[in-house]
């Protein structure tokens, strides 16, 4: 099997010839490794078996127009994953299309998190409030000084975390114009509309700790609470790595990935795209909006899966890949039938064409067609 993401003069390198499972898991005690697809032969065949490394950390994102099959890509790595050991998948689902991998041992859960996850400075944006105004600097005021009297100034591992009903008391209390404390009330009410805060929720770091797949259900969601739950998330895996909590390597993989670059999830986004290798904590973002992205994501990326992209921008994003090592135009080879991609492997210095393989578990983001409706309408009777 040739993988991606494994330098060939490490052991059981890009050009192992060992046997494996669909899942990608080796018979002969060699490296961890995700069963990706197979090489297209020029006849448009299947050639050799591809993998992907799963025994070190790796920054990955995966492109592609709707239909084309990037979620398809992101639940294969997740299967793959789920079949190795020494990892933990987390996948952040905002459609509601991953349930599947309960058939390989997943959880799907409602994720909540601590009030106490979101640091100070962020919670006037997460709320749509300007942090200079009124009620943005009230906002920041009070969650600051909450979580300094919760111990630790506030963060996902302190056991104190405020309520957001404590952060409303102490709003109401606070000495301010009654109008901005107002405003900050109500807006810390929507907060808490959203469902995904609870000031007793278990540390984050838990869906990391037996390995099996922890699917993060945010379909229907507001955009700020996933945005929160998504920042949330991958800071308690990069801290639980640093303060050694956990002993498997997190991947955290992230669809519509587009959503959240640029706001509250940002910088804990970016954090591991640059900081992820030390502690072992792997990240895969997959959209289909590619230009809707930050150019970091590409350029920290080892790992670059492009299904077919026909706007002009989000090719323009997929040419940044390109290095001194690929001779021609990654944006002309890019692959038009759907579930085949074109890999560009930064540890081996080469791009592939590669068809994925099918899934094992059910793939939830199909396009439904009015011609597999249940019963069909009765006929006009004039």
């Amino acid at each position: 099997m040739y993988v991606l993401g494994r330098d060939t003069d490490s052991a059981g390198g890009a050009d192992t010839a060992g046997t494996s499972d669909a899942s990608g898991t080796s018979d002969d005690g060699r490296l961890p490794t995700v069963r990706l697809g197979s090489f297209r032969a020029r006849d448009g065949s299947a050639g050799a078996a591809v993998g992907l490394d799963a025994d070190g950390p790796h920054a990955g994102v995966v492109f592609g127009k709707r239909g084309t099959g990037k979620s398809y890509t992101l639940g294969v790595i997740a299967e793959g994953l789920a079949a190795n050991r020494g990892v933990a998948p987390v996948v952040i689902d905002p459609m509601g299309v991953f349930g599947g991998l309960r058939a390989v041992g997943g959880r799907v859960v409602e994720p909540r998190v601590r009030p106490a996850a979101i640091p100070p400075d962020a919670w006037p944006d997460l709320l749509s409030l300007d942090p200079a105004g009124g009620p943005g600097s009230l906002v920041w005021r009070v969650v600051a000084d909450a979580f300094d009297a919760a111990g630790d100034g506030g963060s996902e591992q302190a056991t104190g975390s405020p309520s957001l009903a404590t952060l409303r008391e102490r709003v109401d209390a606070a000495d301010a114009p009654a109008a901005d404390r107002r405003a900050a009330a109500n807006h810390l009410r929507l907060a808490a509309s959203w469902g995904v805060f609870d000031a007793d929720a278990p540390p984050i770091a838990r869906v990391a700790a037996d390995g099996n797949p922890t699917v993060l259900d945010l379909a229907g969601a507001p955009e700020p609470a996933a945005a929160a739950v998504v920042r949330a998330v991958a800071r308690a895996l990069y801290d639980a790595r640093i303060d050694g909590e956990i002993d498997r390597l997190p991947w955290l993989l992230v669809d519509e990935a587009h959503a959240f670059f640029g706001g509250v999830a940002d910088p804990a986004l970016r954090t591991l795209l640059t900081r992820g290798r030390a502690p072992g904590v792997s990240l895969v973002c997959a959209t289909q909006r590619p230009g809707a992205v930050p150019s970091v994501a590409v350029s920290q990326a080892d790992l670059v899966v492009a299904h077919r992209l026909t706007a002009e921008r989000d090719r323009d994003r997929l040419a940044e890949a390109e290095a001194s090592y690929l001779a021609g135009d990654l944006v002309s080879r890019l692959p038009t039938g759907t579930g085949e991609a074109l890999v560009v492997d930064d540890a081996t210095e080469t791009a592939h064409t590669v068809r994925i393989r099918e899934r094992r578990t059910p793939h939830g983001g199909g396009s439904p067609r009015a011609s597999e409706a249940a019963a069909p309408k009765p006929e006009d009777p004039r």
